[in-house]
């Protein structure tokens, strides 16, 4: 049904409804008016005629002449005009006027008027107690009036005013549906051009050209919205599936490595049972170096994985000390011969996704130790955090010190790529790789270099700090970290000075 039709059938509805309303209100007003008018008349008579009641009430209880008697009766009746007069008294009833039959009940009392039916007749009934000078003797003295606001009358105007709801039923409904379909037009022209809109298959939006009808207008630019959020999902999910894809060739590329090396130390231990025990002892511990490395690869793919999907609901906020001390603790317990200095920071938060913060630091931390050894052998590994920036606190600056021997400016660009990793290193090539992802998805930069000293490397992550009232980065168009190939940089920021 459309929506002109309903609003049609609404008002055609609804206005019946008030006209009887009206009228069964404009009824009771009308017959109160002509109570109260004529009521007011009885109360008019009814103080004249009381002084001529009391009189007859006296004259009748003396036992005068029938002549005075009569006369009395006369100058009761005449006080009363066009009402009719009822006395009632110990010596019996006396009548006159227009009132009903002397069978129809009174009510005991009515210092009010009130309506009694005689038939198909209607009263206005008035009573007033009267008292006589001489002891004992008091009567009622009733009026009547014809009632004219009459049953005749009411029902005349009830049906006046119902023949009048059935002609504004069809009335206003007419009316209405006209209304309705031109104040629609926007409306229909709207749905005309949402038909032809297949998101799917054609690259077509809405363009609403604005109407002035605010709901019209609003439903434009809900469906706009609609159509975006539509768009960016298509495109997450392709980015989704070119990852997951990305993600096998990846995988399936840096995997045979070390799989074909597993397979080769396998075989030999197949086909030589009887292998030396320091030769078995050596392909064993090759075996599980390649194992390991297996699965570290996983790990950071998975790990890489994750930073390109993640979403922008997720980030919130993020104490930075508490991140760092409970990643140093968790490479003490892995390390525990390392030596893993977390001096007293300042509280930072900033608006980040948690798992990527902690993602930098873990993997900071384990290049750290790994590939920042001292000369005698031990890791040692120093961390730092600090408000920086421009203007000051708008950053916080986590750095890693390590007494290695340091990365050459000309390679401290190609430690960040894919698979990178030199000859002894026992990692999968990924981690740096990770830390320059994350910091990228945070809109942050990371750069490297010589630690403060005569030998190490100092790494330095910079992460913008935001509180509450400011608005959330949004996460970087583009992240390609598990689509890109491994020859050419990742796009992630890099601080060059």
């Amino acid at each position: 049904m459309k929506l002109a039709t309903r609003i049609a059938l609404a008002v055609g509805a609804t206005v019946p409804v008030l006209v009887l309303a009206a009228g069964w209100l404009l009824l009771l007003l009308v017959a109160h008016d002509l109570h109260a008018e004529q009521d007011a008349h009885l109360r008019e008579r009814a103080d004249v005629a009381a002084v001529n009641a009391r009189q007859l009430l006296r004259v009748t209880a003396a036992d005068r002449p029938a002549a005075v008697e009569q006369a009395r009766e006369r100058q009761l009746y005449a006080s009363g005009l066009d009402v009719g007069i009822r006395l009632t008294g110990p010596h019996g009833t006396v009548s006159g006027g227009p009132q009903p039959d002397g069978s129809v009940p009174l009510p005991t009392r009515a210092r009010t008027p009130v309506t009694v039916e005689d038939g198909a007749r209607s009263w206005r009934v008035l009573s007033v107690r009267v008292q006589s000078s001489r002891p004992g003797v008091q009567g009622t003295l009733w009026l009547f009036s014809p009632d004219t606001a009459s049953k005749d009358q009411l029902a005349l105007v009830r049906r006046r005013v119902v023949t009048v709801a059935l002609l504004a039923a069809v009335t206003s409904g007419l009316m209405a549906l006209a209304v309705a379909s031109r104040a629609g037009r926007p409306l229909r022209r709207l749905q005309q051009r949402t038909s032809g809109l297949d998101p799917r298959v054609d690259a077509a939006r809405l363009d609403h050209t604005r109407t002035g009808v605010i709901e019209v207008d609003d439903l434009a630019r809900t469906l706009q919205t609609v159509l975006a959020r539509y768009d960016e999902q298509a495109a997450r999910t392709t980015e989704a599936l070119t990852t997951a894809r990305s993600f096998a060739a990846a995988a399936a590329h840096e995997l045979r490595t070390p799989l074909m090396s597993m397979q080769t130390n396998l075989e030999i231990l197949a086909q030589h049972p009887d292998l030396a025990s320091a030769d078995q002892d050596e392909v064993l511990g090759d075996l599980q170096a390649e194992h390991a490395r297996l699965l570290g690869l996983l790990v950071m793919l998975r790990e890489l994985g994750r930073g390109d999907l993640v979403e922008a609901e997720a980030f919130g906020p993020v104490d930075l000390t508490e991140v760092i001390d409970a990643s140093a603790a968790d490479a003490r317990r892995r390390h525990p011969t390392a030596e893993i200095t977390v001096p007293v920071m300042p509280r930072l938060i900033v608006h980040a996704w948690e798992p990527g913060v902690r993602t930098i630091i873990d993997n900071l931390l384990a290049n750290a130790l790994i590939h920042g050894r001292s000369r005698d052998g031990r890791a040692r590994v120093e961390l730092g955090l600090r408000a920086g920036g421009h203007p000051p606190g708008s950053t916080a600056v986590l750095t890693i010190d390590d007494r290695g021997p340091g990365i050459l400016p000309s390679q401290r660009d190609a430690v960040f790529h894919r698979f990178e990793r030199g000859p002894d290193s026992p990692g999968s090539g990924l981690g740096l790789t990770l830390v320059a992802q994350q910091t990228a998805l945070h809109t942050g930069h990371v750069r490297i270099q010589d630690c403060p000293g005569d030998r190490g490397t100092r790494i330095e992550v910079r992460l913008p700090v935001r509180d509450s009232r400011q608005t959330a980065i949004p996460l970087p168009a583009e992240r390609d970290w598990l689509i890109t190939t491994a020859e050419r940089p990742q796009g992630f920021h890099k601080d060059g000075s």
